[in-house]
């Protein structure tokens, strides 16, 4: 058995047509009898917005239907299925139980209209998240209602603006490492202010003199991802935040990589003012297409008179939603935030307590450290560093075989793994950014890594071979750039 072989096996997969190219006129998907209720006159109803000929739909029986999307779940990969080591966007195992609590009726039947009274356990629940929050990353307030990350990072700049603009003046400029995620300079500029990118040093992290050399009583903030995008805690996160601070500024930390300190290191305490959490990377909620996001925002005291309205108090034995704080940049979500969500976040957290918390941070460390002690040599490390939850190697060593990042990554599929995240982040050349997260245990990333490691031998042994790949899928190497160029966007 050769080593792919070993890792995957083929079955029969159909090539799936359109709903429309599968459509036969005249076939129907149900056997209802004659309505006895009236018709109604869509024309005299609508006037103009009616049609003035049926929708062109497809006609399918219901066998039709049915086998149709189900052939099509069967295409799409999920953390239900296997190992999605996306470093930076940390897709974790999604807990079941958290998906039953949020569907108890008392939660999935409430209607966001009712009256407060009328909810106080979900009040509840949200007044307790607050504060469970705050206290796992060290923040004096926490706001729900942020829809994703980056609706936080957005949530956390307005706030920055607004805290600037009550002193007087709302400054120019947001100082951001060049390692930071993509949406940090855009939630800046969103917000009108002018990028200074900051350099980052020999290890990769933060450079304290490049921040000095920026830092005036322009800048408004500073925003750094802790860690970093290279898997690697910022040591001098103190530092930066006293000179940030020393002419008045704010520190924003992108909150994306929590994972790796929950339990350890609390951010407000090292001279964080706002931070957002993403629920899917640290608390297990589902992450983009499995789901909508949440991106709570924690501030310390000289920002919380501008939190996002409403916020959820505690007034005698009674919770309320709070809405009169004239400083408040408003409201950033309608309703409860995506509540969800929150529910399932507030579950995980309950499920595993404190040291249940404490635990996953270190597998999760302990995880990314063992891939990264494995493929050490096989791969190049550009920066060889101790890591928290995710590692970063680079294709240099392939390279002279031929070989590239995206060929590694279209062999893995080969071996039945999706691929790790690829060219981010921008300082890397070719980079691969593995991160296994707390969720895979040992003999997964075993064979994960042994595909690794094979893949890498192919490169230098058969390199056409994984420049041909993947041979094994659904769909075969595909020409990317006719793709891009030449979209076929009918069948």
């Amino acid at each position: 058995m050769s080593t792919t072989d070993k890792y995957t096996s083929c079955g029969p997969q159909l090539e799936e047509q359109t709903v429309f190219e599968q459509s036969v006129a005249g076939r129907q998907g149900f056997s209802f009898g004659p309505s006895d209720v009236p018709g109604i006159d869509f024309k005299s109803l609508y006037g103009t917005l009616s049609r003035n000929k049926a929708a062109e739909l497809p006609e399918l029986a219901e066998v039709d239907v049915t086998r149709h999307f189900t052939r099509l779940s069967t295409l799409n990969y999920s953390k239900d299925i296997g190992f999605y080591p996306l470093g930076s966007c940390t897709m974790k195992y999604n807990p079941k139980v958290a998906n039953r609590a949020a569907s108890l009726p008392g939660f999935s039947e409430t209607h966001p209209h009712q009256d407060p009274k009328t909810v106080q356990g979900n009040l509840e629940l949200l007044y307790t998240l607050q504060h469970d929050l705050a206290e796992i990353c060290g923040m004096d307030a926490v706001t729900l209602w942020p829809a994703a990350g980056s609706h936080g990072e957005l949530t956390g700049i307005l706030m920055i603006r607004a805290y600037h603009k009550s002193k007087g003046n709302p400054r120019k400029k947001v100082l951001i490492p060049d390692s930071a995620h993509g949406t940090n300079p855009a939630s800046a500029a969103i917000c009108s202010y002018e990028v200074v990118q900051v350099k980052s040093d020999g290890c990769g992290l933060v450079d304290p003199e490049d921040v000095a050399r920026h830092m005036d009583e322009e800048v408004a903030a500073i925003m750094i991802t802790n860690p970093n995008t290279l898997g690697i805690f910022e040591n001098n996160f103190k530092k930066v935040a006293d000179i940030v601070h020393s002419k008045g500024g704010l520190v924003y930390c992108d909150g994306a990589n929590l994972n790796a300190l929950m339990g350890y290191v609390r951010m407000g305490e090292i001279g964080c003012d706002v931070m957002h959490m993403n629920l899917h990377k640290t608390f297990a909620t589902p992450h983009g297409g499995g789901g909508p996001g949440s991106g709570p925002v924690g501030v310390g005291k000289i920002l919380e008179p501008f939190l996002p309205v409403p916020i959820v108090v505690k007034r005698g034995t009674e919770y309320v939603l709070e809405e009169n704080r004239p400083q408040s940049i408003g409201r950033i979500k309608s309703f409860f935030g995506n509540f969800g969500v929150l529910i399932r976040a507030y579950t995980y957290i309950k499920e595993l307590g404190g040291e249940g918390l404490n635990a996953a941070t270190r597998l999760a460390v302990l995880n990314a450290n063992y891939v990264k002690a494995r493929l050490k040599g096989a791969y190049d490390l550009p920066y060889d560093c101790p890591v928290l939850h995710e590692c970063v190697f680079s294709d240099k060593i392939q390279n002279e075989h031929g070989v590239k990042t995206l060929d590694i990554a279209k062999r893995l599929m080969d071996y039945g793994f999706h691929p790790p995240t690829i060219y981010f982040p921008l300082i890397v050349h070719g980079a691969i950014m593995i991160e296994p997260t707390e969720t895979e245990n040992k003999a997964l990333l075993d064979r994960f890594c042994d595909a690794m490691l094979s893949i890498a031998k192919e490169c230098k042994e058969t390199p056409d071979v994984v420049l041909n790949a993947p041979s094994k899928t659904f769909r075969r190497r595909l020409d990317e750039v006719q793709a891009a160029r030449e979209p076929r966007l009918k069948a």
